[in-house]
């Protein structure tokens, strides 16, 4: 019998909470000195899915020219327009929980729950994640694009591991789940 697969949300984020500035720049993230690739490996290896959402998929087509990133991994992003899939992207227009829920269902590792802010918090009002890691920068940014939109989620964690990559600190928790 296989386990089911988790959803997980894997980001860095500054200490005082947001992942990107204002014009979604991640310089500040760079200028930190990690270790090695400050756990980014050990984690792209427990998974083989990654869903976003179509902002952050074009902030990768963007920003990272080249190969596509995560050619190795399904990938899907879901969208409100129409768009034709790639090679290495399927996009969606379904209902996020009945499309997750499918893809929990299927054998495979960990589903990766990249981004963005909409999706995110489409999910957390969902109970669709079940991890989150979020690795901290000491960088205060004062404003830019929250790691956690406002909405209907309030949510209890259990700390799970905590771990420093020279200056970063990477905190992992999982969620409670309901007992209904």
């Amino acid at each position: 019998m296989s386990k089911k697969r988790k959803v997980v949300l894997f980001i860095a984020a500054s200490l005082d909470g947001y992942i990107a500035t204002e014009d979604e720049s991640l310089e500040w993230l760079f200028r930190v000195e990690g270790e090695g690739d400050n756990g980014t490996l050990e984690f792209y290896d427990s998974i083989d899915t990654l869903v976003m959402g179509r902002r952050t998929y074009e902030w990768i087509i963007h920003n990272e020219p080249g190969e596509f990133p995560y050619k190795d991994k399904q990938c899907y992003v879901f969208t409100r327009s129409p768009m034709e899939n790639t090679e290495d992207v399927t996009f969606v227009n379904e209902d996020v929980t009945q499309f997750v829920e499918k893809l929990r269902q299927q054998d495979g590792g960990d589903i990766w729950m990249v981004g963005g802010g909409d999706l995110l918090k489409s999910f957390l009002e969902a109970r669709l994640i079940d991890e989150i890691t979020v690795t901290v920068a000491p960088v205060l940014l004062g404003k830019g694009i929250p790691l956690f939109k406002e909405g209907e989620y309030e949510t209890e964690l259990v700390l799970k591991r905590v771990r420093n990559f020279n200056q970063f600190a990477e905190l992992k928790y999982e969620l409670k789940k309901d007992k209904t």
